[in-house]
């Protein structure tokens, strides 16, 4: 049986762009129980650059912990949500550049990807404060 993994991911800056960095949790999908939280420092960037950043190194870590596992991401970014569904182009080259590193990430496998309330989605938004307010990343 394939095992089910979540990635609730964000990202933010304080400024558009402005000092970014990206949070994600990893969860099992079947006891909900919490695999790994990190933050992913980007620097100086745009918001939606940094969602990317948190979006890849959360379903880089589902990887690592589950290479065949079948990933739901649940993101509050409709922009994410439609670039990575295929739905909406992505016209932007940064953007365009992390879509293809998650496009080869996620390779065959299963994914499905889902929006959701931006209060729905509180603790990856605080890992990716805790990233910008340590200007560093953590949990990598």
């Amino acid at each position: 049986m394939t095992r089910s993994l979540i990635v609730e991911a964000d990202g933010g800056s304080r400024g558009n762009p402005g000092i970014a960095a990206g949070g994600a949790l990893v969860i099992d999908g079947e006891t909900g129980e919490v695999l790994a939280e990190l933050g992913v420092y980007v620097g100086v960037a745009t918001n939606n650059v940094a969602e990317y950043h948190g979006m890849l190194e959360g379903l880089r870590r589902a990887y690592h912990l589950d290479p065949g596992a079948a990933v739901h991401v649940r993101l509050d970014s409709q922009l994410l949500v439609e670039q990575m569904s295929g739905r909406w182009k992505i016209k932007h080259p940064d953007l365009q550049h992390l879509a293809r590193q998650v496009r080869e990430l996620i390779g065959h496998r299963h994914v499905t990807f889902e929006w959701v309330p931006r209060a729905d989605n509180a603790r990856a938004d605080a890992l990716a404060n805790r990233a910008m307010d340590l200007r560093s990343s953590f949990g990598l």
